[in-house]
């Protein structure tokens, strides 16, 4: 026999989470299936959100766990390979969507929650994945902190890199921009200015690796052959670098989503509560965004959750008004 749902959750990070917690509460019977590939999962510690600055990922979310089960919310360890909307079509009193798990259990929910977020692509610089979270970075936001006054390394991986390079001057006075595969010809007038006003040293050349001595980085290494002394080793104790963003929407894609393309990637189009293009199905977390941070994930999923209760209780009175 098919289980039954109010709502499933595809997704068991920040946002999931807290969206199954306010379902929970309210007495919806929810499932959440959780890949267990949070994005965060390289860095030793979150910051920046209010009572949980500098908690490891791994124990917010243990946390997290343990909160939703006490409302009676069920978690499987699973991923989601297939929706299926219902016979109509439509979103009404019922089971609406099938949703089929790799684990072959299928089961049916009135409302989804994709909180499925985005993967992180690195460049292809030797020793540069192994490090990351760790002292290669991403987000100053995140690791400014921990990091500051060191010796800052910024790699350039496009033109948009140059804000990169200048936000993270606010943590460090000695920040060293390497182009590597972006030209100084790419960079604008304007980039130079800002560059030289923030006391940036702008690096031509393509970073052949890093230097880890004692399990630390001390150095970025150039490739030869550059006129500004190729092949030469920079000392530097933190690299920054932005990973290509690869969102995780093959599911709303299944469903028909409408996306829209941003510099960061195709997200889908959402409402103020996170309200897909598609009927009862919301989004939540990275799976809407880029720069949606942990905070503002768990925040999203409260959100996406309230706006779910009073669809559902909504679409239940108007059914009983009907007959």
């Amino acid at each position: 026999m098919t289980e039954k749902y109010a709502v499933v959750v595809v997704g068991g990070g920040a946002a999931g989470l807290s969206a199954a917690l306010v379902l929970g509460r309210a007495r919806q019977r929810t499932l959440v299936v959780d890949a267990g590939e949070p994005r965060n999962a390289p860095a030793a510690h979150m910051q920046g959100f209010l009572t949980r600055d500098g908690m490891p990922p791994a124990e917010f979310l243990a946390i997290g766990r343990e909160e939703i089960a006490r409302y009676g919310v069920e978690l499987v360890r699973d991923r989601v390979v297939e929706v299926e909307r219902g016979r109509n079509g439509t979103v009404e009193q019922g089971e609406d969507f099938a949703v089929v798990l790799a684990g072959g259990r299928t089961v049916r929910a009135r409302r989804l929650v994709v909180a499925t977020g985005l993967r992180d692509e690195l460049p292809a610089v030797p020793g540069l994945a192994e490090r990351f979270g760790r002292d290669v970075l991403h987000c100053p936001f995140c690791h400014g902190w921990e990091v500051r006054d060191q010796p800052f390394g910024v790699l350039g991986t496009a033109p948009t890199s140059v804000h990169q390079a200048l936000m993270v001057s606010q943590w460090s006075k000695d920040v060293r921009f390497f182009l590597h595969t972006v030209t100084e010809e790419e960079l604008s007038d304007e980039d130079l200015r800002r560059l030289a006003a923030a006391g940036v040293d702008v690096v031509p050349g393509e970073v052949a690796g890093l230097v880890v001595e004692d399990d630390r980085l001390t150095g970025v290494r150039l490739t030869g052959g550059t006129p500004s002394g190729g092949g030469t080793t920079h000392a530097r104790s933190v690299l920054f670098v932005a990973p290509h963003a690869v969102p995780q929407t093959g599911l709303l894609e299944q469903l028909g989503a409408e996306l829209h393309e941003t510099p960061f990637g195709a997200y889908p189009v959402v409402d103020a509560t996170g309200l897909t293009t598609v009927p009862g199905v919301w989004a939540a977390g990275n799976a809407i965004g880029f720069a949606e941070q942990v905070v503002h994930a768990a925040s999203g999923g409260y959100r996406v959750a309230s706006a779910i209760v009073a669809d559902l209780l909504m679409t239940d009175l108007d059914a009983v008004a009907r007959v």
